[in-house]
C-alpha cells in the first residue's frame, strides 16, 4: 500500500522531481483532443486538483441536500419518519449503484473525462430543479396542506436525476485524478498513492461545511436558499474543470480500444463465462488463460470480499436519516453562543470533521509508527467495519438512555401524535456515536476506494470503484427494506412501531442492536475471507 511508504503531505510535491529527464511526449496518453501531451505541461498534482475541486463541490451540493433531507420530507412534504428514511435510503442507494452503470458507459464509450463533463451537466440541471421545487409557488407545497401529486413527482425527479449525475461523476471522478499520475515514474506513483487520502480529506471539506452551514440555512433562512447555493456552487466548479482541460491526460479512449478489439466489459462478460464453464470442467486450466480470464478472476475474487462490507453500508445509511431524527430530539443549545440552537443536521458535520483531523494523524504518526505492510487495505477496511459495528452499539446506548430520560419526564405518555417533545438531554450525547463512525470512514471508506482500485485491471478501474460505491448503495437499499419491513411488523395490531413518529414512543435502540449483530457477523466472514486473500498488486503489501 502507497501511503504506508510515504505521508501524504510528503507526496505532494513528490510528482514534481526528475521532470526534465523524462523524454516526451508520453506514451499512452493524450490531451482531450487527441495530440501527445508532455510531462513538464500535463497531469500531476496541477491537473488533479482541478478534479478535486469538482469532488469539493459535488460532496458541498450532494450533502448540503441530502443531510437535511428527511426533515423536508417529514416536513414540507408531509412524510411520516418511517417513511422519509425508507425514501431517503433508497435515493442514496440510487445514487451510489448508479455509478456501476456510469463506469460501464465510461470504461465502454464515452471515457472518464466526457462521464464528468455529463455529470456536471447534470449536476446543475437536478439542484436548479430541485431549487425551482421548492421556491415557484406552482412547485412548492403549501404551508398548510398536503402536496399535489405533481409537486411530488418533480421534487422527487429533481432528487433522481442528481442520482444519475453520481453514477456517471463517482466512478470516474478519483479514477480520472489518479490517471494524470504516470505510474511509471517513481515520483508521480508515489504522488498517486497519497491521492486517495487527499480525496476523501477534500470530500470530507465539502461535507462539513455544507452540513454545518446549509442545514442552518435551510431551516432558519429558507428551503430554496439552501437548495439554491448548491446548485451555483456545482455550476463553479463546473467552470473550473473545463479550465483545466488543456492540462489533463487521457488514457487511450475506449474507441480507441474498439478499433483492434471490442469493449472491456463485453470481453470482461466472455471471459467470466468462460472461467466458470472452465472452472466446472477443468479447474487447472485457470492457470493458462489469457489476459481476460485473469480480469475475469480478479472481479469474481472480489465478489465475496464485496457482500461482506454490506453490513457497513447499512449502518453508514443511518446517519442522514435515524441519527438525524435522534438529534432533533434532544436539547441543541450552545450556553456560549448565546444558546445557538444547532439545526439536527449540523450534528452531522462531526463525522467529516473528525475526517478531516484523522487524516493527517493516520497518514503523519499512525503509518510511520507501524512496521512496513502492516496496514494493508483489506486490514485498514476490517478496522473500519469494527469500528462501525462500535458506532450502533454507542448509538443503542444512548437511545436507550434518551428513551429513560423521556419517561423519566413524563414526555412518552404526554405526547403520542407525531411529535417528538424536547427530551432535557445534551445534543453532546450524539458526539461519540458521529465522531467514532467518521474515524471508520478513514480506514473502511479510504482502504476500499483503494483496495477496489488496485485489484482492478487498468481498463476496467472504473468499475473497480463503482463496487466500492455499490457497498454503500446496496447497504441504502437493504437499510431502507428492514425500516419498512420492521415498522409493518411492530406497529400491527395498533402498537408503536420502532421509527414511531414521536421518538419517544418508539425503539430505534432495538433497531441499533440489530444492526450491531448484522454487523458483528459480517465482520466474521469479512475477517475469514480477507485471511485467505491473495493481492493481485504486491506493492500494496510493501
Amino acid at each position: 500500500m502507497a501511503d504506508t511508504e510515504t505521508p501524504f503531505l510528503q507526496q505532494l510535491t513528490a510528482g514534481d522531481t526528475d521532470e526534465d529527464e523524462d523524454p516526451p511526449p508520453l506514451a499512452g496518453v493524450s490531451d482531450f483532443r487527441g495530440r501527445p501531451v508532455r510531462r513538464a505541461s500535463s497531469g500531476g498534482w496541477r491537473s488533479a486538483l482541478f478534479v478535486v475541486v469538482v469532488e469539493i463541490a459535488g460532496s458541498f451540493a450532494y450533502f448540503g441536500v441530502s443531510a437535511n433531507l428527511i426533515t423536508y420530507l417529514t416536513g414540507p412534504l408531509g412524510q411520516s419518519n418511517a417513511a422519509a428514511a425508507a425514501a431517503v435510503n433508497a435515493w442514496t442507494g440510487t445514487g451510489t449503484l448508479m455509478p456501476l452503470l456510469g463506469a460501464f458507459v465510461a470504461d465502454s464509450w464515452l471515457g472518464r473525462y466526457r462521464s464528468i463533463i455529463l455529470a456536471c451537466t447534470l449536476y446543475v440541471l437536478g439542484y436548479g430543479m430541485i431549487t425551482l421545487a421548492s421556491t415557484l409557488p406552482a412547485l412548492r407545497p403549501p404551508p398548510a396542506g398536503d402536496p399535489s401529486p405533481t409537486q411530488v413527482a418533480f421534487f422527487y425527479g429533481s432528487l433522481y436525476l442528481i442520482a444519475v449525475a453520481q453514477g456517471a461523476d463517482k466512478p470516474c471522478g478519483v479514477a480520472f485524478a489518479a490517471d494524470q499520475f504516470d505510474p511509471g515514474h517513481p515520483g508521480e506513483r508515489a504522488a498517486r498513492g497519497s491521492l486517495f487520502n487527499w480525496w476523501y480529506f477534500s470530500m470530507a471539506a465539502g461535507i462539513t461545511v455544507a452540513v454545518a452551514v446549509m442545514s442552518y440555512v435551510q431551516e432558519n433562512v429558507g428551503w430554496g436558499v439552501g437548495f439554491g447555493a448548491p446548485c451555483f456552487v456545482m455550476l463553479a466548479a463546473f467552470a473550473a474543470f473545463l479550465a483545466g482541460s488543456p492540462t489533463y491526460r487521457l488514457l487511450h479512449t475506449p474507441d480507441d480500444a474498439a478499433k483492434t478489439s471490442s469493449s472491456p466489459f463485453a470481453r470482461l462478460a466472455r471471459s467470466l463465462l468462460a472461467a466458470i464453464k472452465t472452472k466446472k470442467k477443468h479447474q487447472q486450466q485457470l492457470e493458462v488463460e489469457d489476459e481476460s480470464s485473469e480480469a475475469a478472476r480478479s472481479v469474481l475474487r472480489l465478489m465475496p470480499i464485496w457482500a461482506a462490507c454490506l453490513a457497513y453500508g447499512v449502518v453508514n445509511a443511518q446517519i442522514m436519516t435515524l441519527f438525524n431524527k435522534q438529534g432533533r430530539t434532544l436539547d441543541r443549545r450552545v450556553r456560549i453562543f448565546d444558546d445557538l440552537e444547532l439545526p439536527p443536521a449540523a450534528l452531522q458535520a462531526l463525522g467529516p470533521a473528525t475526517i478531516l483531523l484523522f487524516v493527517p494523524i493516520y497518514d503523519r504518526l499512525l503509518v510511520p509508527a507501524l512496521r512496513p505492510g502492516a496496514l494493508t487495505p483489506l486490514r485498514r477496511v476490517g478496522t473500519g467495519m469494527a469500528l462501525s459495528a462500535l458506532t450502533v452499539c454507542v448509538a443503542a446506548l444512548v437511545e436507550a438512555r434518551r428513551l429513560d430520560t423521556a419517561r423519566q419526564h413524563g414526555l412518552v405518555t404526554v405526547h403520542a401524535g407525531g411529535s417528538t417533545a424536547t427530551v432535557p438531554m445534551s445534543w453532546a450525547w450524539l458526539v461519540p456515536q458521529y465522531v467514532t463512525i467518521g474515524v471508520a470512514d478513514v480506514f473502511a471508506v479510504v482502504g476500499m476506494q483503494e483496495f477496489f482500485y488496485d485489484q482492478m485491471p487498468g481498463e476496467l478501474r472504473s468499475l473497480g470503484l463503482a463496487m466500492y460505491l455499490s457497498v454503500m448503495g446496496i447497504g441504502g437499499f437493504i437499510s431502507s427494506a428492514m425500516i419498512s419491513v420492521i415498522d409493518r411488523v411492530t406497529s400491527s395490531g395498533g402498537g408503536d412501531s420502532w421509527f414511531a413518529d414521536d421518538l419517544n414512543r418508539g425503539h430505534l435502540d432495538y433497531f441499533y442492536w440489530l444492526l450491531a449483530g448484522l454487523s458483528a457477523a459480517e465482520l466474521v466472514m469479512y475477517l475469514c475471507l480477507a485471511r485467505s486473500y491473495v493481492y493481485s498488486n504486491r506493492r500494496l503489501l510493501r
